[in-house]
């Protein structure tokens, strides 16, 4: 007997549809899978992934060729795209006279894209906007995977709102690149622990490696969680893992140390000196001025304990929550910390290899060690070095937040109906003290103040409401409600960083709120100040426009802290640097001095000799020919001797240095002495037009000219 089956629903046929392979191939299927998600994934899952990236790389580009890059990193770049020398050494100069004062992988990965398509503001940004957007798309595939779509998505979304993120993301300074290398590490790491395979682990190793030939020791900070999570949760034998962190950590150290063993191995005469070293060794720069130097305050060449607190006030506990820092990162650390509490005890009893326990371990260790590490430093510290900390926040507030979220609905135990409630009170609470003490900044922080006591408000009723009454729909608005409170600050502050100016230096975002930051200004959208992008670099600089704020003085109040760590101050708006501190203190060099110094270069190597970095780059960027930094950033390396700058004179390489009149901070006094008694004093009237308006007299501008006979 024949039976018939009953038609297919509706819903089937859909079903059916979707999973039906198209008749052209494997090839498509992948192509439509990018764009729609995996079958299994829900619908608005991956139509919400693509909008959150595509609001990252609207927050991180937008009005391009207004970003204020850090023109200490800029001419560095520059020079690289000069000489393939200085490209490898990570040197200030395409001279190679000196090295900046960090590893060179960002500057590789600047340099390449301004190889490729010409130097200019949007080469060297279109890398830094990449790697923003590419670790929201790791966090959200590394936390969908163990939590869901849910989860990922709100991960995702607070990570792409992070202000301080958004600000440094529109910055030419490392650390995008770093978050995203410690992204990679993290993503590999989680996928050793599921699968229990040895190359995953090594994989993570060597991101983490080129983490560190990006910021060298702050790419250590996440490797205690990852060693623990790995040895805690690894479905493998307890020798097996151990023999596979053994492995790992050869691979670590070989991808960490092997760009210094080469550095080290040359010898100094043939190589630029080492910036911010005592010593001119990478290995000193590592264990002293990017290393224990920032942690206990014993920097080599900045000098003492706390030194740079101004940037991010003094460290403690509370320093995550002070004027300064508090608006760039505390908005939902409430919130992330009672949910990494929360998500522990939920998935206690389960079995060691959990994979969801694992995670949150992996990202509370992130958050956790970040916090402590960022917290407590001692050292110079800026407020961007915490973006390193927002991948873990993001990650415990999407996980976290739907863990919380199921226990609340669906648990039968009575403490489980405050938890959720008291984390969304905590970090709306928190929220509002954050806004309130920018209140005038700008009528945007007042109406995300007003939002965030909404629905902060709307959202624990309506989850306390909704759970005693079992009303599932209201918890569910309530829930959206909350993710409203929580981001309502954060997306004010961060559409400020991506519309206003900042400091290329020491960015921040928001308005400033005390310590000598640099904040993103007191209303939204309002024109950069102190840029000057579409200009182009004169002679020989590079093609296309310069990134702006080369050569020109951040207009925020960070100029004062900028002065104080470097002993020097930048230029003013009418064209001038200041050459400031060391040897060339107390000297303005205006575009004027520039046109001559060019004129008369006479076919050396290096067009000026001046004291520090900031003076050296800003000129480096104006000219297009290198220029010498005798005393690296604070202008107090040793990168300049007598004989040194003797040999250069006598072989024609130099023959212009400028001497401050006044000896300055980090004076070389021998240098100082010999450069006087023997080079010619250049007027200022040999290049300075009447309607000049440079402090210098007529008789003296601190530029002095040496050629060989000056030499004996």
């Amino acid at each position: 007997m024949t039976t018939l089956a009953p038609p297919p629903s509706q819903e089937d046929a859909r079903r059916s549809h979707r999973a039906a392979p198209p008749a052209d191939g494997g090839v498509a299927a992948r192509a439509r899978r990018l764009f729609t998600g995996p079958e299994d994934d829900p619908r608005w899952a991956r139509p919400a992934l693509w909008a959150i990236l595509l609001l990252a790389t609207a927050l991180y580009a937008w009005n391009l060729t207004s970003i204020t890059g850090n023109t200490f990193y800029d001419a560095a770049v520059y020079s690289g795209t000069k000489s393939w020398k200085a490209f490898f050494f990570g040197a200030l100069d395409s001279g190679s006279f000196i090295t900046v004062d960090k590893p060179p992988f960002a500057l590789w990965v600047m340099g390449l894209s301004a190889r490729v398509f010409g130097y200019g503001t949007w080469q060297l940004m279109l890398p830094m906007v990449a790697a923003g957007t590419g670790s929201v798309a790791l966090l959200y595939r590394s936390v969908k995977r163990d939590f869901g779509a849910v989860a990922g998505t709100i991960s995702a979304v607070v990570l792409t709102l992070t202000p301080i993120t958004v600000a440094i993301t529109r910055d030419t300074n490392p650390d995008p690149i770093l978050v995203l290398l410690m992204m990679l590490g993290a993503v590999a790491l989680l996928k050793a622990v599921r699968n229990g395979k040895l190359m995953p682990l090594v994989w993570s190793a060597v991101a983490i490696g080129f983490a560190f030939n990006t910021k060298m020791m702050q790419a250590y900070v996440v490797l205690p969680a990852f060693f623990l999570v790995y040895l805690w949760a690894t479905n493998v034998s307890l020798g097996k893992r151990i023999r596979n962190l053994a492995v790992a950590t050869v691979a670590l150290i070989v991808s960490s140390a092997w760009w210094m063993v080469i550095v080290d191995l040359i010898p100094a005469s043939s190589r630029p000196y080492i910036g911010g070293s005592t010593d001119n060794t990478v290995w000193d720069l590592v264990i002293g001025y990017n290393g224990f130097g920032r942690i206990f305050g014993a920097s080599s060449s900045v000098g003492s304990q706390g030194n740079g607190a101004s940037f991010g006030g003094s460290s403690g506990l509370y320093r995550m929550f002070n004027e300064i820092m508090g608006g760039q990162i505390s908005w939902l650390i409430p919130f992330a910390a009672i949910a990494l509490v929360a998500g522990l005890v939920l998935r206690g009893r389960a079995p060691r290899t959990d994979a969801k326990r694992a995670a949150l371990m992996l990202w509370g260790g992130w958050f956790v060690f970040h916090f402590l590490t960022f917290s407590l430093a001692e050292g110079t510290f800026h407020p961007y070095y915490v973006t390193a900390m927002a991948p873990g926040v993001a990650a415990l507030a999407g996980a976290g937040g739907v863990l919380l979220y199921r226990a609340f609905r669906e648990g039968s135990a009575a403490k489980w109906a405050w938890v959720l409630p008291a984390a969304i009170a905590a970090s709306s609470v928190w929220a509002v003290v954050l806004l309130q003490r920018v209140s005038g900044s700008g009528t945007v922080y007042t109406v995300a103040e007003i939002v965030v006591a909404v629905a902060g408000i709307a959202s624990v009723l309506g989850l306390l409401v909704g759970r005693f009454t079992r009303r599932h729909r209201l918890m569910g608005f309530a829930a959206l409600a909350a993710v409203v409170a929580l981001l309502a600050g954060p997306a004010a502050y961060s559409v400020s960083a991506a519309t206003s100016s900042t400091n290329g230096t020491n960015p921040t975002a928001g308005p400033s709120t005390g310590g000598g930051m640099g904040g993103g200004g007191g209303g939204m959208g309002g024109a950069p100040s102190g840029t000057n992008s579409g200009t182009k670099p004169s002679g020989s600089a590079p093609s296309g426009t310069r990134p702006s704020g080369s050569g020109s003085a951040p207009s925020s109040s960070s100029n004062t802290s900028e002065a104080s760590e470097s002993g020097s101050e930048s230029g003013s708006e009418s064209g001038t640097q200041q050459a400031g501190g060391g040897m060339g203190g107390g000297t303005q060099v205006s575009s004027e001095m520039i046109a001559y110094l060019k004129k008369h270069q006479d076919g050396a190597t290096w067009l000026l000799a001046v004291s520090t970095d900031q003076t050296a780059s800003s000129i480096i960027l104006e000219s297009g020919q290198p220029v010498i930094s005798m005393g690296g950033w604070s202008g107090s390396d040793n990168a300049m001797t007598l004989a040194k700058l003797k040999s250069l004179v006598k072989s024609g390489k130099l023959h212009y240095i400028i001497v401050s009149s006044d000896g300055g901070q980090g004076t070389n006094s021998a240098i100082a002495t010999w450069v006087k008694a023997h080079g010619t004093a250049v007027k200022s009237s040999a290049y300075s037009s009447s309607s000049s308006t440079s402090t210098s007299t007529s008789t003296s501008s601190g530029l002095y000219r040496l050629d060989a006979s000056d030499v004996s």
